[in-house]
């Protein structure tokens, strides 16, 4: 028996206009001013505690009920993407070159609807921390919040995340224990050669040549520096010079992404990547420089708080809907700062498979469904009933 019928019509109805209304109105990472003061006024309506300027931009809404001293935290990310939007509707961007290409504006308004509908008819013992993050698809809205003291603050204990997942029917949720998304490390190889006219190659340390033979040697990280169970991949996706038509460049860039499931991993690609790099570098008389970055860390589900979202969301939607052991997959979530701080989980919503619905995140013509509000506003608050039982 699904929950979602107990999200009234008119809280449908309301998520609805909130989630088009962000939609038309989006707002890049550390810039959402709009959307936070929409947010922070809308909780305040539903007569929760408020916290604006946190990370930035970011709001926490706290929801209080009965005398234990657990609190959960709920987690929307907030923020749009530099996408110019190519859909015709009403509700399409009025910020041109800015789109909520990724659903932060769906996950936002079914947050806010599990606070409305928390606040009028919530059964749980304990307090619901709504957390409404800025900068997500930077990689640096979490730690904002943290490092604003977001968990120690609110005495958070466990913390949830959720992402719309277009191809997953509406009314499903796919979770698993462990890794589910991948980190994302950054790398430039700066290859320092002797350049010189392209009629006289011998009086010159040819770069390109150099970082094609370093192209092709990173692929061994994978294929020999990993078991064939171990889930890593290196690209390298650019290679510029400093070189024109007839002339042998002296410098030459490679830069890309590595994508793990473990902090191990990722530690791994970088060691292996600096001593091939130096090598073939060296061979051919050369010298390199190698910066390696991380911008995400893997999301990891840990066992405890898996388990409440998967009987939570099988309460919800019934255990037919409910994958409790789904493929990771190598996109990489900001919300694995938080998980690797605290106990917490991190699932993905069906978005639908229909056409204007299924179409893939970061696209020009993608829209959040809004079928899957009220399922999304019933996951929240049976997570949050189910985590803080009423005793």
């Amino acid at each position: 028996m699904s929950r979602t019928g107990e999200i009234a019509p008119d809280l449908v109805a309301a998520m609805t206009e909130w989630r088009r209304d962000l939609h038309q109105h989006p707002e890049m990472g550390f810039e959402e001013i709009r959307t936070s003061r929409m947010i922070a006024e809308r909780l305040a309506e539903f007569g929760l505690e408020v916290h604006t300027g946190i990370g930035g931009t970011g709001v926490v809404g706290v929801l209080r009920r009965g005398a234990s001293n657990r609190a959960v935290g709920l987690r929307a990310d907030i923020d749009a993407l530099p996408i110019h939007e190519k859909n015709s509707f009403g509700y399409r961007s009025v910020n041109d070159g800015v789109m909520h290409a990724c659903g932060h504006d769906g996950h936002t308004a079914m947050l806010l609807g599990a606070a409305r509908h928390l606040a009028e008819r919530g059964r749980f013992d304990g307090t619901a921390v709504f957390i409404f993050q800025p900068a997500e698809e930077h990689g640096r809205g979490a730690a904002a919040m943290i490092d604003d003291g977001l968990f120690d603050r609110f005495g958070i204990d466990q913390v949830f995340g959720i992402h719309n997942m277009p191809g997953l029917p509406v009314g499903q949720l796919a979770v698993r224990t462990g890794p589910i998304m991948a980190s994302e490390d950054n790398f430039e190889i700066t290859i320092n050669g002797a350049g010189g006219h392209a009629s006289a190659p011998q009086q010159t340390i040819d770069p390109i040549v150099i970082a094609a033979e370093l192209v092709l040697a990173l692929q061994s990280i994978v294929a020999r520096g990993f078991s064939p169970l171990d889930a890593v991949v290196v690209s390298a996706t650019e290679l510029t010079t400093d070189g024109v038509r007839n002339v042998i460049p002296s410098t030459a860039w490679i830069r890309g992404d590595v994508r793990a499931f473990t902090p191990e991993s990722q530690g791994r690609v970088e060691a292996l990547m600096r001593r091939i790099s130096a090598g073939v570098c060296a061979a051919h008389g050369a010298t390199c420089e190698v910066s390696y970055s991380n911008s995400f860390v893997p999301t990891i589900n840990t066992e405890e708080a898996t388990g409440l979202v998967v009987d939570a969301a099988r309460a919800a939607f019934g255990a037919e809907n409910v994958d409790p052991d789904c493929k990771p997959i190598g996109g990489a979530e900001d919300f694995a700062r938080m998980l690797a701080e605290k106990d917490g989980c991190f699932a993905f919503l069906g978005n639908g498979g229909e056409p204007g619905q299924g179409r893939g995140l970061h696209g020009q013509y993608y829209d959040f469904n809004d079928d899957a509000l009220p399922h999304g506003a019933a996951y929240w608050t049976t997570l949050v009933e189910t985590a803080l039982p009423e005793r």
